[in-house]
């Protein structure tokens, strides 16, 4: 499908990692002010990243792996665990019911969807301090590999349960939105699913204070096709697919990235942002 002109296309450089062979070991950053740290040797590379606001209806999250939703939630305070807990697990609970049941095609039923995280993330070191957040990823990677996300699964759910929910298939969703006004300062990019060789996916393990799992770090290659949607509101939901235990073709993959738009205003205000994670089960 060509791509639909916009006066918002960016360039900007992506950080990659290179395949060197080497076992890849992330640290997270922490709430705590402890910046993200790796081994590994990475690299900038020049792409262009299109404004998938034109196209904004005809994508789907079985094929792309990513989706703009218009979602307006009644938190009141987004960096209050408890109201998350109450409020707004269930507003994403019923939205990703809606999200995951496609029209025009085979109809899967969600089963059950379980929202099992929320992480805010500030731009500024100053906003990170102050609220206790974590600071955004500046290179590109995937939330979870397949032996993650079965892993997750069972951390998340008692024994029984996760053996039950296992043997069917089930997806891992992000769900991202600016929490503070509207996004000019590290905007999110996102990778089409389908330009995505399995070769790209560099396994990288992920050491937080509290388990160890894994993550995708990304090699570069130059098939990617880069989207991202300019001036997110806090009206708007991003739904990325991290993962999907289906292997027939449809997205499984969907890496992204926090860039930085040279176009940006000077004054533009750092980037407050909320991505929340959860499970979604299919019957049968």
């Amino acid at each position: 499908m060509q791509e639909p002109t916009s006066p918002h296309h960016r360039g900007a450089e992506l950080v990659y990692t290179v395949d060197t062979g080497e076992p890849l070991i992330t640290i997270p950053s922490t709430a705590a002010g402890e910046p993200e740290r790796s081994n590994g040797r990475q690299i900038r590379r020049a792409v262009t990243i299109h404004d998938a606001r034109p196209r904004r209806d005809q994508l789907d999250l079985d094929r792309e792996g990513f989706v703009l939703l218009d979602q307006r939630t009644r938190v009141r305070d987004l960096h209050d665990p408890s109201e998350l807990r109450a409020r707004y697990d269930g507003e994403l609970t019923r939205l990703l019911v809606r999200a995951m049941t496609r029209e025009g095609g085979p109809v899967e039923r969600v089963d059950h969807v379980h929202v099992f995280d929320h992480t805010a993330r500030a731009g500024s070191p100053a906003l990170r301090e102050s609220l206790r957040v974590r600071e955004p990823v500046q290179r590109v990677h995937n939330d979870y590999t397949p032996r993650s996300a079965v892993q997750r699964v069972r951390d998340c759910l008692p024994p029984a349960e996760a053996d039950a929910r296992l043997r069917r298939r089930f997806a891992i969703v992000n769900l991202w939105r600016s929490i503070a006004g509207v996004v000019e300062d590290r905007p999110l990019a996102v990778c089409d699913a389908r330009s995505v060789a399995p070769g790209d996916l560099l396994v990288s393990q992920r050491r937080a204070p509290d388990r160890v799992g894994e993550t995708y770090r990304v090699a570069y290659n130059p098939a990617h096709r880069w989207s991202y949607f300019p001036a997110m509101r806090p009206e708007e939901l991003l739904l990325i697919k991290s993962y999907d235990s289906a292997t027939d073709g449809r997205a499984r993959f969907t890496p992204h990235t926090a860039f930085v738009d040279a176009e940006a205003p000077p004054d533009a205000a750092p980037r407050q942002s909320l991505e929340s994670r959860a499970f979604v089960f299919f019957a049968g």
